[in-house]
């Protein structure tokens, strides 16, 4: 009995995921705010069902009362979020709401079938998390003087990131985070904010070659702090979105054709110097060769992808913990092998819908500075995915990026939240934009 329930919500989880993923596009080419309504009204419903069905067989399987409790306190924790973002504010992007739950209850539902002990800590960090950023769209429409701080936010970001380099420990070849009181901090989660604030402030202000020559000096400052961290992931991650944000300010391809040598050129010399990432690149050109080693992690990940095809084997049908760190950067082979290549499909459609919204604000922006950070967050974001999704399915080395939203990490779920209310409150103001003109 237990089977034909796992199989038969299988196929309908899959259904359900589809039609919130094609309502998440079907929202772009609604003029009327109130059909808007009605199509996140659907995909709110499309996604309770999903985290009901995906419990109920976790329950079944595990036969544990605690899961009862805990799924409950999802749900009254997504009703709660969503009433009270449209509480507080009545402008707010109901989709990205939406996006956000809808990827947090997918890695809640993973992480509970991987490890309880980790969902049951990652729910109370979500928790906190959207507790403490609620506030933020509220700061980023009222606080002028954001477009000032230039100087505080390159300040800050390299502070964070030297007391990384001087003081951090050491994971998997690479000084990523800082113990404060017991708790595990990755400071580069944040800096990557602070860092499109700074860029944006510096390109606000002037777009003279001193400027831009100032703006580059202190970007390369961030990125080779992280080189000399051994953090080559958050590296590109930073010189990515440099390289986007400094050519859609200026428009100038000789900038992003020097960029673009000068990243092949140390990227080159990574390879030389930096033996774990020689092991990498190994490890993505033939992972075969060394399978029990090397290649471990990267071949476990396409065997789970290949294992579970479309449909997917199945909750607690896969072995997704073969997986070194699966909750983390490797998250979303745990999610091809039991929710199948069509729900993990759905999900990084899902993430593109968060990009192509976030691209829609920034280009309907009035104001330099909030146009180049809406731009720059959005490239943050969906160069994180890429880096997280093209390292499991091998198209690219491995680079230890964790896909938003999705994948176990406190500073990453943190970062995120912050991320995504800094954009609602960019989208508040272009609907407050929008309303004023419509007055006048």
């Amino acid at each position: 009995m237990i089977n034909l329930i796992t199989e038969t919500s299988k196929y309908l989880m899959i259904l359900l995921i589809a039609f919130y993923t094609f309502f998440n596009f079907r929202f772009f080419s609604l003029p009327d705010f109130k059909r808007k309504r009605v199509i996140c009204a659907r995909q709110n419903q499309a996604m309770f069902l999903i985290h009901l069905l995906a419990y109920v067989i976790i329950y079944l399987k595990t036969e544990d009362e605690k899961i009862l409790v805990f799924y409950g306190a999802q749900v009254v924790f997504f009703l709660a979020y969503i009433y009270l973002c449209r509480l507080f504010y009545r402008n707010i992007s109901r989709l990205l709401v939406n996006n956000a739950c809808m990827l947090l209850c997918t890695g809640l539902i993973m992480l509970t079938r991987i490890s309880f002990g980790r969902a049951v800590r990652q729910f109370v960090i979500v928790a906190a998390a959207a507790a403490v950023t609620l506030v933020v769209p509220w700061i980023i429409g009222r606080v002028w003087q954001l477009s000032h701080g230039a100087f505080v936010y390159g300040i800050l970001g390299l502070a964070l990131l030297g007391a990384v380099w001087v003081k951090g420990s050491t994971t998997f070849g690479a000084q990523l985070s800082l113990e404060l009181g017991g708790i595990s901090i990755q400071p580069s989660e944040f800096v990557k904010i602070t860092f499109v604030l700074f860029i944006a402030s510096m390109f606000y202000r002037s777009l003279s070659f001193g400027s831009v020559a100032a703006a580059t000096g202190v970007a390369a400052a961030h990125v080779l702090i992280l080189v000399a961290s051994k953090d080559l992931g958050s590296a590109l991650l930073f010189f990515v979105t440099y390289l986007f944000m400094l050519f859609v300010a200026t428009s100038s391809w000789l900038y992003l054709g020097a960029g673009l040598a000068a990243g092949s050129g140390a990227a080159m010399l990574a390879y030389q110097v930096f033996p774990h990432v020689q092991t990498r690149v190994a490890a993505w050109q033939n992972p075969w060769l060394d399978m029990d080693n090397k290649g471990y992690q990267i071949t476990q990940s396409l065997f789970a992808i290949g294992t579970g095809g479309w449909f997917g084997m199945g909750l607690y049908r896969g072995m997704p913990y073969k997986i070194p760190v699966v909750e983390k950067d490797f998250i979303f082979a745990a999610i091809s092998e039991e929710l199948g290549g069509i729900f993990a499909l759905c999900i990084l459609l899902i993430c593109l819908g968060c990009f192509l919204q976030f691209m829609m604000i920034a280009g309907q922006l009035q104001a330099v500075f909030f146009k180049l950070t809406a731009f720059g967050l959005g490239v943050v974001y969906i160069t994180q995915v890429f880096l997280t999704v093209g390292g499991v399915t091998k198209f690219i080395p491995s680079t230890g990026i964790t896909l938003p939203f999705v994948s176990y990490g406190g500073s990453s779920i943190l970062s995120t939240f912050i991320l995504f209310n800094v954009m609602q409150g960019l989208y508040l103001i272009k609907r407050n934009e929008e309303e004023d003109d419509e007055e006048g």
